[in-house]
């Protein structure tokens, strides 16, 4: 008797734990968008840090994520069990910004470009400020940490749609899953990114030939990759915020199936169906934030 009772007791653990593993996967589907901003966002973070402290600040942003998410998380499944009904309408909001963020990255990078940092002046203005070296990075951290908040809240929202039909214990295991694993993903790449540079260096270093052009070769691509990244998590930015709209307004979503009906491939016609509603939805609220802002009688580069 107890060895059926354990082995029903293992069975049901295996079927949670295979539960979790597609939740987590369908997760990270939805999450894709926000994950590629917050690892470009966090790679940039650390530029301009001394390659000594690179590591350092990663660390100090990570256990300020891993903080993040032990508020997030419970909040999230608080919601989910007392008031489900608003689990759509705040993953939809998480949508609107995504595409507002989106929008707006796209508005800065076309009309507001801006010259390249003077590194001198920096220094100087550095200077100025008084301020140590420690707290400058402790500054540095803690805006960093701010911004993860904003990014992780939007990550946990999105995954909580994916979960939110599932029992509690499934639910808790898998956001908890989710966040951990988004977390250490993130920054165990942003560190990795960010010594990248510093590997070509002690490549390039190396006796032989192949070696130190490989070496050159990581520093070269190393600016590229991270434009790289800020260009993917942009598009991404725009597919999962359009995307949870599509899937969420009936009219939309009929219009992804009028779009098929056309002969278009169903990942074509989503896809197309995302980006497009994702711009629309981004410039639609960059639109209403400036009204806002100039009712309120704030100038637009006060807002920005």
């Amino acid at each position: 008797m107890a060895g059926a009772t354990l082995l029903t007791l293992l069975d049901d653990i295996a079927t949670l734990l295979d539960d979790v593993s597609i939740l987590t996967k369908a997760a990270a589907k939805k999450t894709a968008g926000v994950i590629g901003d917050d690892l470009a966002l966090n790679a940039q973070q650390v530029a301009g840090v001394k390659a000594n402290r690179e590591l350092p600040v990663v660390w100090g942003v990570f256990k300020g994520s891993l903080v993040n998410k032990l508020i997030l998380v419970p909040a999230a499944l608080l919601i989910s069990w007392l008031a489900p009904v608003l689990v759509i309408p705040l993953m939809m909001v998480g949508g609107a910004y995504l595409c507002y963020e989106g929008f707006e990255k796209v508005l800065e990078k076309l009309f507001h470009s801006h010259a390249k940092p003077d590194p001198e002046a920096r220094a100087k203005a550095v200077l100025a400020s008084g301020e140590t070296p420690l707290e400058l990075e402790k500054k540095k951290i803690k805006g960093a940490v701010r911004t993860d908040f904003i990014l992780s809240a939007e990550i946990i929202v999105l995954s909580l749609a994916v979960v939110a039909d599932e029992s509690l214990l499934t639910r808790t295991i898998a956001l908890s899953v989710i966040a951990l694993a988004v977390t250490v993903f993130i920054y165990g790449l942003v560190a990795a990114i960010v010594k990248v540079d510093d590997a070509g260096l002690w490549m390039d270093k190396r006796p032989g030939v192949l070696v130190p052009a490989l070496g050159r070769g990581l520093v070269y691509v190393t600016p590229w990759m991270m434009k790289a990244l800020g260009i993917i998590g942009t598009i991404a930015m725009f597919l999962v915020g359009g995307g949870i709209f599509v899937h969420n307004i009936d009219a939309l979503h009929h219009l992804v199936e009028v779009m098929e009906g056309w002969g278009l491939p169903a990942f074509v016609a989503d896809t197309g169906a995302s980006l497009v509603v994702g711009m629309l939805v981004g410039a639609l609220v960059v639109g209403a934030v400036g009204l806002f802002n100039r009712v309120r009688g704030k100038a637009p580069a006060e807002a920005h």
